[in-house]
């Protein structure tokens, strides 16, 4: 076939759709494909699950749900012409599949369902799904296309190469919806890039973008040439239509010098489906414009922009305008009112300044520089009468002759968070909270107090990370957001006199590598001792994580941002008596 006519030109929608908001990303589906019809596309693939939003969760379990999400499709294939649609929907077929609809000419013309369904740290598909059996390909404008979804890919031995060896699939468009986490986004371009080159095949990946509770998206849809070389990639946190003429001819040429897939075929055993989608389009077609090459993001600014579109998306999606944060002068709620800044627009955020008779001139200080910084209004409520008000009325009977203790440090919290939810009930604004990993990890908050809120921006952040983050927002600012003296000060909850964070927890430098090791990693306690840590605090550290798992339970939820979060990823039973730095388990059984 002449290399001028068998081309396929490809449109990779990255969207931020709404999980549940079935007619709403119905017409962003349909938006996006009229924009790749105007650029001469052949095919637009679309995220994973793009019609129900991802993750669906348990409104999978809802009859009503599949089957307007199945209307939904059905009206969509309605209104597509001229173009080839792959989309991600949930199939209704005996059972539930994760599946995508190849959509042509008003028709909905063939489904690919969902081979691995994963079922590990954020996701839950055998819970819902049933896995597909049938692997197909597609003819589409003259090139053989394989479609897959999601996990299938990260298979060698998986759908991908059974629809290039049994189907002679020339592309593979791989359809997904994959969360981010620091160091992903490296981890999954390589990975495209071997199946890409093993297969000798093109290789196009469409991820959603966007967030949706604890997850974020990152987008980044990538095309692969089939020696494994990275073509065009999507834009990071961004919606996109990323469109690239693919040299379908080439993957032959590239083939014929490859022995290895030729004995792979006579052994190989699969009856693929062919289906014919599109007829060879031989018209000229318009000029792309110039992909600019997108510049490396750092792991900080990864990070930064996984909190914005979080933060952004899950105030947005749950139809709240405004946010109010309590203003420390600490880095951890500095951290948070820069990040609900550039999220929702400084209008859109309100600081308050709750003192007590503890808290230091430098400490308000701080706050008031910080929320001049980011034009912020603020709100000063002390706390001093009321908490003063407590204590008369405790000590009057049960209270009488007992030494103040914790218990009165952590009322001082608990009036704090009663402030904030009474102006988020006054003026309907969320509370963010400002507590990070490294105190949920220890139980270092207050339940009702600190803990009280509706949204935990740096939940899955350790203070050492909130620290680095905290210098690139002022880096990639250009300015001073975040005042100095912040980060230069010891970190304080000011609930008593002269108190430190250190009066309680080790220093976050020692603290966080040892909670990391444990919490991430899953590290024994003999494990993290060799890495060179005492062996008392390593027992103490792993002691306070164990013992507060029944505070993480209730606390609100938070961005994802290490492959290892509270909640979505570990999950472990309140009630426990199992001790990890246990040595002599084996002979007391004997």
């Amino acid at each position: 076939m002449d290399e001028a006519i068998k081309r396929l030109r490809i449109a990779l929608a990255q969207v931020n759709v709404t999980v549940g908001d079935l007619d709403g990303n119905v017409r962003k589906i349909l938006q996006y494909t009229q924009m790749a019809k105007d650029q001469g596309a052949h095919v637009v693939a679309f995220p994973e699950l793009a019609i129900t939003g991802y993750p669906p969760e348990d409104l999978l379990l809802k009859p009503q749900f599949i089957e307007e999400n199945v209307d939904a499709l059905h009206h969509l294939a309605s209104q597509v012409r001229g173009i080839t649609a792959v989309v991600g929907f949930v199939d209704a077929k005996d059972d539930i599949y994760n599946a995508a609809a190849i959509v042509h000419d008003g028709e909905v013309k063939g489904i690919y369902r969902k081979i691995f369904l994963p079922n590990y740290g954020v996701f839950d598909e055998n819970r819902y799904f049933q896995q597909g059996k049938e692997i197909p390909v597609f003819i589409i404008n003259g090139a053989v296309v394989g479609i897959n979804i999601c996990e299938d890919i990260w298979y060698a031995e998986g759908p991908t190469l059974a629809q290039c060896l049994g189907g002679g699939a020339e592309v593979i468009i791989n359809i997904s919806s994959s969360p981010f986490h620091a160091g992903k986004r490296a981890f999954r371009e390589r990975m495209l890039s071997i199946r890409a080159s093993d297969n000798g095949v093109i290789v196009a990946y469409t991820n959603i973008i966007g967030g949706q509770d604890e997850l974020v998206f990152d987008g980044g849809s990538m095309i692969f040439d089939e020696t494994g070389n990275l073509m065009v990639q999507g834009k990071i946190f961004q919606e996109d239509l990323l469109v690239a003429d693919l040299n379908v001819e080439s993957v032959f040429r590239t083939r014929l010098h490859d022995p290895r897939r030729r004995k792979e075929k006579l052994t190989f055993q699969n009856d693929t489906p062919i289906i014919f989608i599109s007829p060879l389009d031989p018209t000229t077609l318009p000029p792309l414009p110039e992909e600019k090459p997108l510049s490396p993001l750092s792991q900080e600014e990864e990070i930064t922009r996984a909190l914005i579109v979080g933060t952004r998306d899950y105030i947005r999606k749950n139809g709240f305008k405004k946010v109010v944060i309590g203003l420390s002068g600490g880095i951890d709620s500095s951290v948070v009112a820069a990040i609900a800044v550039e999220a929702l627009g400084a209008e859109n955020v309100v600081g308050v300044l709750m003192p007590s008779q503890y808290t230091s001139h430098a400490s308000n200080k701080d706050a008031l520089d910080l929320a001049k910084n980011l034009g912020i209004k603020t709100h000063t409520l002390s706390i001093q009468e009321v908490f003063q008000g407590y204590k008369k009325e405790l000590k009057k009977k049960v209270f009488q002759r007992m030494a103040e203790d914790v218990t009165e440090e952590n009322l001082q919290a608990r009036i704090r968070g009663n402030l904030l939810m009474a102006l988020s009930n006054k003026f309907g604004w969320i509370v963010l909270t400002t507590g990070n990993k490294s105190e949920m990890s220890c139980g270092y908050s207050t339940l009702y107090g600190d803990m009280a809120g509706g949204f935990a921006v740096i939940k899955d952040m350790f203070k050492t990370e909130v620290y680095h983050i905290a210098r690139h927002i002022n880096s990639r600012a250009g300015k001073e957001i975040i005042p100095q003296n912040i980060f230069v000060k010891p970190p304080t909850a000011e609930l008593r006199p002269d108190q430190t964070d250190q009066d309680t927890l080790p220093p976050y430098e020692i603290l966080d590598p040892i909670l990391e090791a444990y919490v991430e990693k899953d590290k024994s306690f003999q494990e993290i001792v060799a890495m060179g840590f005492n062996p008392p605090l390593v027992k103490r550290v792993i002691n306070m994580v164990d013992r507060n798992e029944y505070k993480r339970r209730q606390a609100p939820p938070g961005i994802k941002i290490t492959p290892r979060a509270f909640g979505r990823d570990r999950r472990l039973p309140i009630t426990n008596r199992f001790k990890p730095f246990h040595k002599n388990r084996k002979n007391d059984l004997q």
